[in-house]
């Protein structure tokens, strides 16, 4: 059933990337779409990005496990700060000021916007080199899933998901990766609810599984009797920050702003933000509320022997084969989508912003086509060698690589990217001083985690200082440096004076 399920799901998943082809004959249509995507297929885009292997297997087994229910937090955080409030705050001044600047990626935007081509060609090597560990984080997640539902060799299933997901984006490029997210994030939906029902029926409903969950003490983690059923958990602090990275942390991401570039209009905004939110609310609050109740199929000896990472495995092996190759389909239906805009924001910005501004300025559009698909294929390969690395020699756990990726490329764009729409005195050196912050902590974090106070030897707790930090050190700077020049920033600002027409009813309103 599982296998017969995941070759009908493989069909579609080519067949859209086939049908897609005439909308990625050039550059702008490959990589945004034309700029005609809709709010449901752009809401759904960006809520496929957002959650992911990462999310399932790795974040919501962890912090499920150590927080309990109360890990449901950071899902309704990613519901409200990471999507509601994201499309409330950017989305509307990203597709303004993006089209007017007509920039195609974020790194073009930087340039664009602070009149400094550096800007461009730093962002872009920042972006390709930290969104590996993020790639190589997705494949460690599904495969843990495959191996529990087939037994089948964890670099098989990594080869796999690669290829498919080469060929779709590789045919079709943003509008494929559109389509495919619309109907991977279906699956999504119906696949969170029906295996939350199921999981809950083991142990006697949601009432019965609450009461047992309650019954479990921890001494290493609690003495607080009931606390993995209680409201804030054993850790409240730790788990706001893992809520602030995870959602104020897409902020600052390349591949999740840049769906506020492709929408096709700021009306359709509105909508996509109401699609978003809901989306977010029921997979990302469902996420995490199954594995808040992780422990009642696992126990610690059991964690510290395979990792967090087997938490959910673990708990999905106590369903039937049917609601296995749901699970199956609905994490590979994450990953792919996530693992989609990933390759395709890195290849694309690293053509366009990285080796078209080094080294062939006068780069053809077919050229830089040919170029980002062949990028397309090695940061797949490279990411894929990384994650069976690291699988291999146990480097580190799902939520560890992520947080570094996230910590590294939030640190480093949020502050630029939301000064940017807003502040007009921001300045370039502002700009390199947040990109040049972030990646010293988080690579420091990675490889000299020792020389870090306890508490930010954590990758999330180190990722959420460096974007407060940058948030603050982007206005510091920018008023004790060169004023940035008058003139284009004005030409930048300029696009928020364009007067638009209204329907009556709406003037009658003020």
């Amino acid at each position: 059933m599982t296998l017969a399920m995941l070759i009908v799901y493989f069909l579609c998943m080519i067949a859209v990337g086939v049908y897609c082809r005439r909308h990625a004959t050039n550059v702008h249509g490959f990589v945004l779409g034309g700029r005609s995507v809709g709010p449901w297929l752009t809401a759904f885009a960006y809520g496929t990005s957002y959650f992911s292997a990462v999310i399932f297997v790795g974040y919501a087994g962890q912090f499920g496990f150590k927080y309990g229910i109360s890990a449901v937090w950071i899902g309704i955080g990613n519901a409200f700060l990471g999507s509601l409030l994201a499309w409330v705050i950017l989305g509307r001044r990203t597709r303004i000021m993006t089209q007017h600047l007509n920039s195609s990626t974020m790194p073009q935007f930087f340039s664009s916007r602070y009149g400094a081509p550096s800007l461009r060609i730093g962002a872009s090597v920042i972006i390709f080199v930290f969104l590996i560990p993020y790639t190589a984080s997705l494949y460690n997640g599904l495969s843990r899933l495959f191996g529990m539902a087939f037994h089948i060799d964890y670099s098989l299933c990594i080869v796999l998901m690669s290829v498919l997901t080469a060929i779709y984006v590789i045919l079709g490029g943003y509008m494929a990766t559109a389509i495919n997210d619309f109907i991977q994030g279906i699956i999504m939906l119906f696949g969170i609810v029906a295996i939350i029902a199921a999981l809950l029926m083991v142990n006697g409903g949601f009432m019965g599984s609450l009461e047992s969950l309650a019954s479990i003490s921890d001494p290493l983690t609690s003495s607080a009797p009931g606390i993995f059923a209680s409201f804030f958990g054993p850790h409240p602090l730790n788990l706001f920050f893992v809520v602030i990275l995870t959602s104020l942390g897409t902020w600052g991401l390349p591949q999740m702003v840049q769906k506020f570039y492709a929408i096709e209009s700021e009306t359709a905004i509105k909508k996509g933000t109401v699609i978003s939110t809901v989306f977010a609310v029921i997979i990302a609050g469902g996420c995490y509320f199954l594995g808040g109740f992780g422990r009642l199929f696992t126990s610690p000896e059991s964690v510290m022997a395979n990792g967090y990472d087997a938490i959910i495995p673990e708990m999905l092996s106590h369903l039937s084969p049917f609601f296995i190759a749901l699970a199956v389909v609905l994490v590979l239906s994450a990953s792919m989508s996530t693992l989609a805009a990933l390759v395709l924001t890195s290849s694309s910005t690293l053509v366009m912003d990285f080796c078209k501004q080094t080294f062939t300025k006068n780069m053809e559009d077919k050229a830089q086509l040919m170029l980002i698909r062949i990028l397309i294929v090695i940061f797949i390969a490279i990411s894929a060698v990384i994650a069976i690395i690291q699988y291999n020699s146990n480097v580190t756990f799902i939520a560890q690589l992520m947080g570094i990726s996230w910590g590294a490329l939030a640190g480093a764009f949020l502050a630029p990217f939301l000064y940017g729409l807003y502040w007009k005195k921001t300045t370039p050196t502002a700009c390199w001083t947040s990109f040049l912050f972030a990646v010293i902590v988080m690579t420091a974090n990675l490889f000299f985690r020792q020389i870090f106070p306890p508490f930010l030897q954590s990758p999330i707790n180190a990722g959420v200082m460096t974007m407060a930090v940058s948030l603050v050190l982007v206005p510091v700077v920018s008023l004790i440096t060169k004023k940035p020049d008058a003139e284009l920033v004005e030409s930048a600002f300029s696009c928020y004076e364009t007067p638009k027409q209204a329907p009556q009813r709406v003037t009658l309103g003020k």
